[in-house]
């Protein structure tokens, strides 16, 4: 809780390491994720560092081991959990068995794309065979080729036409047929025929669509021509026989070498499958350690070397509580190497800014995520995160307040966490969904809020839920109200003086004034949380002021900023609180009855512009006896809180300042020395302009920002009309019309509630939760946090794994990154 009330006290560490015992020493810190490094070499290039060798090694067994896993069939199993690091022999014997995989993977690849490729060959020979015995057959061809067949080195030749037959991409038919026209002035002869079933490429396995074709011509120039053109159009040629009977005899030698063919690609297939499956059972642990080898590496690029370049040199970030496990690591490692020679751990005393670490668990992860979206906190200052674990859910349920849709969102949520060890091994890009998931603790205290909401409003699916009976009564017959449905509660004459036990009455659903009491109800109410949630900001910076030693702020910042906030709008909320108590429609006395009950925000705008009101007997103009004196007074203490906001922070330094030049003074002309006339008047003159602009910011802040928290009503109101609407237009509606049916009322029922889903619940609750994430960004943690801190970034493992990336250098020298 301690964490999570602040961050944690950081320190500065100096590490003093054998090179031997280094690795296991950060093997042990990387698993421990404590610890964030500083990179001592800033101005040394990474191809110069002493331990690049060893990156570049890890570097290409992570690359083969990538290639490796892209030629599975499917994703391999989770890694084996890792006892121990791996040693310099086991490295060895990872990368050598890394190698062999690789290259026997790559032989068999290479050796099944061989065969493919000649498996491809063979079933484009067997149709061209098949389809040039066709166009041998053809009459209207045969009229106009010559019967005779003789053959002449090789080459077919029919009577004095040769011909030359192939295999040629479907999409290159149109232009190859026209450049053989073109090329040989129309004295060809050209026959295709597309082949039916697609071909598979041996290497990207994509489906190709090829055409068998025969090109009869004259004279060897030509036939020079049409092979030129068949080599630019990628066209596959094949030797074909002249006759039938050839053709048949080549056909059952082609299709006995496909059968072949076929059982030896089976057995390869087999074989590459078999091997596969070996590697699969392994690849996912040798790939964690071959990572985190490399991180380890990259991370001891960051140290630098003594002046005897026997000792690395290390500074590191460390928690204060977790200084023990550091110290533990590097015995670790000592202990492990055998070295004579102890690492040292030294704290180092500096005045930088540390990073700034709250530690988290699953559930509070995500609480602490809102508040770090909008600015990593300064080191050590109040942490919001703790308060938002309750204030987020409970604004967010006041504007969501439905029994029915926090239902819904609490189960979603309670799926998501019941199953989070299951849904968090699957790995997703999908951004909406890890969205979901990493918030779904904040997601089922919204639900459950919304529940307690929706009790106290008395609301679900925008009905009622009578538990109690009401404390109503009927006053009306039922000639009285002949064509209504819809009465006018008055409590004067229906009220029964019995408050209804929890929440709302179910009468006021029923009730036609039931718009004008809720609005004012929860616009009151709305009011009344904003004041008391910005009062609770006001005075967390007493605890930032306490504990950073600046007990002067307390009466020049909070004191002022306390009663401006506490003078004009906790006044304003106890009005209402009078205006609720005070007056009543059964009141004895007139003046205290409903007609005379006063407007609290008129009585406030009056209040403010010093604008004087008067009885209207037999009403009065003031709730209580010395009311205006009271405001008055109320009104010159607010008003005279804005000086000191304005002139107590700068003139309190320098009052500061010029003590220290007095002392400084005094001390010089003691020592004999010369006083230094140091200008300071251009930082007092910053400091008068940033003191104004935040006195100005907090004043006109309080306003507005009470004005701001006048969206838990509109939001509310908007989401109970909407389900309002969605019931009595949707459902009510359908089933109230003749010849409803049970098809018809699963359909009306489907409609309302993918409307419900989709709108109230999704759309509805986004914009509740953006509202709700404005409400603490800008108007509660505005009072008292400042967000200029970094955050920490140790070295991790499991940080690496999951974000699949390198480790970095957070600093350089000293400062926070940009």
């Amino acid at each position: 809780m301690g964490s999570m009330f602040r961050s944690e006290e950081m320190v500065l560490c100096q590490l003093f390491v054998q090179p031997e015992a280094a690795y296991v020493s950060m093997y042990e810190l990387g698993e421990a994720g404590i610890a964030q490094f500083r990179d001592l070499n800033p101005h040394v290039n990474d191809f110069q560092r002493r331990y690049v060798s060893e990156v570049r090694r890890c570097s290409e067994m992570e690359r083969k081991l990538r290639w490796v896993a892209g030629e599975l069939p499917e994703p391999p199993p989770p890694p084996k959990p890792a006892k121990c690091s791996l040693s310099p022999r086991e490295i060895n014997i990872l990368e050598e068995r890394i190698d062999y995989i690789e290259s026997e993977i790559q032989e068999i690849t290479r050796n099944a794309r061989n065969l493919k490729s000649d498996y491809l060959s063979l079933l484009e020979l067997k149709t061209l065979i098949e389809k040039t015995q066709t166009f041998f057959q053809d009459h209207s061809a045969q009229r106009k080729i010559s019967a005779s067949v003789q053959i002449y080195n090789n080459d077919a030749v029919l009577g004095h036409l040769g011909f030359i037959a192939g295999v040629v991409a479907t999409a290159r038919v149109p232009s190859f047929e026209k450049m053989l026209w073109r090329i040989s002035h129309g004295n060809i002869f050209f026959k295709q025929a597309q082949i039916e079933e697609p071909l598979k490429d041996p290497v990207t396995g994509h489906d190709l669509l090829k055409t068998v074709f025969v090109v009869f011509f004259h004279g060897e120039q030509i036939k020079l021509r049409v092979k030129k053109v068949c080599n630019g159009f990628k066209a596959t040629l094949y030797p074909c026989p002249a006759t039938y009977k050839d053709q048949q005899d080549m056909l059952a030698g082609v299709e006995s070498r496909i059968k072949d063919l076929e059982m030896v690609l089976e057995q390869t297939e087999q074989h590459r499958r078999l091997v596969l499956a070996n590697i699969a059972r392994d690849i996912s642990t040798w790939m964690v350690a071959v990572r985190k080898e490399k991180a380890i590496y990259h991370t001891l690029n960051m140290f630098s070397m003594d002046i005897v370049k026997k000792c690395l040199i290390a500074e590191c970030w460390v928690p204060r509580k977790d200084l023990h496990v550091v110290q533990k690591a590097l015995d670790d490692g000592v202990k492990a190497s055998g070295s004579p020679i102890p690492s040292i751990l030294h704290n180092v005393p500096t005045n930088e800014t540390p990073p700034t670490f709250n530690r988290t668990n699953k559930f509070t992860r995500g609480f602490q995520n809102l508040i770090d979206s909008y600015g990593i906190a300064s080191y050590r200052e109040v942490n919001p995160a703790l308060y938002t674990i309750i204030t987020f859910p409970f604004l967010f349920a006041v504007m969501f307040g439905d029994v029915g849709h926090g239902i819904l969102m609490t189960i979603f949520a309670a799926i998501l966490v019941i199953f989070e060890k299951k849904f968090s091994q699957t790995k997703t890009d999908n951004e909406i969904w890890n969205i979901f998931f990493g918030g779904r603790y904040i997601i089922l205290l919204m639900g459950i809020f919304s529940m307690y909401t929706g009790l106290i409003y008395n609301d679900m699916f925008s009905k009622s839920l009578n538990i109690f009976g009401s404390s109503w009564q009927n006053v009306y017959s039922d000639n009285m109200l002949p064509n209504h449905t819809m009465l006018e509660l008055d409590p004067k004459t229906a009220y029964s003086q019995i408050p209804y036990p929890f929440g709302m009455d179910p009468v006021w659903q029923f009730a036609s004034n039931n718009i004008i009491f809720l609005n004012s109800f929860k616009m009151k109410l709305s009011i009344i949380f904003g004041v008391i949630h910005m009062a609770f900001g006001v005075t967390m910076s007493v605890v930032n002021f306490n504990f950073f030693r600046k007990p002067e702020l307390i009466l020049l910042q909070y004191v002022p900023q306390i009663l401006f906030l506490l003078l004009l709008f906790w006044y304003l909320c106890i009005l209402m609180f009078m205006k609720w108590t005070m007056y009543s429609a059964i009141a004895t006395d007139p003046a205290l009855g409903t007609s005379c009950a006063p407007s609290v925000l008129i009585i406030f705008i009056n209040m403010m512009l010093l604008k004087k009101s008067e009885d209207k007997p037999p009403c009065r103009a003031f709730m209580y006896d010395g009311q205006d004196e009271l405001q008055k007074t109320f009104l010159a203490i607010a008003f005279l809180c804005i000086p000191v906001m304005l002139f107590g922070k700068p003139v309190y330094k320098i009052m500061v300042t010029r003590k220290r030049k007095q002392q400084q003074y005094q001390e010089s002309v003691e020592d004999g020395g010369t006083p230094e006339n140091g200008d300071h008047g251009d930082a007092m003159g910053e400091m008068i302009i940033t003191q104004a602009i935040h006195t100005i910011e907090y004043v006109l802040g309080a306003v507005s920002h009470t004005a701001s928290y006048l969206r838990l009503w509109a939001l509310s109101l908007a989401h109970a009309q909407l389900s309002a609407v969605l019931w009595q237009r949707v459902l009510r509606m359908g089933m109230g019309e003749p010849g409803v049916n049970s098809v018809k009322l699963y359909v009306i029922f489907g409609v309302w509630a993918f409307f419900t889903l989709a709108i109230l619940v999704l759309m509805e609750g986004l914009s509740a939760f953006l509202h709700t994430l404005r409400l603490h960004w800008v108007e509660f943690m505005s009072k008292f946090y400042e967000g200029q801190g970094y955050a920490f970034a140790p070295f991790c493992f499991s940080d690496i794994l999951e974000n699949d990336d390198e480790p970095k250098a957070v600093e350089t020298n000293g400062s926070p990154p940009e």
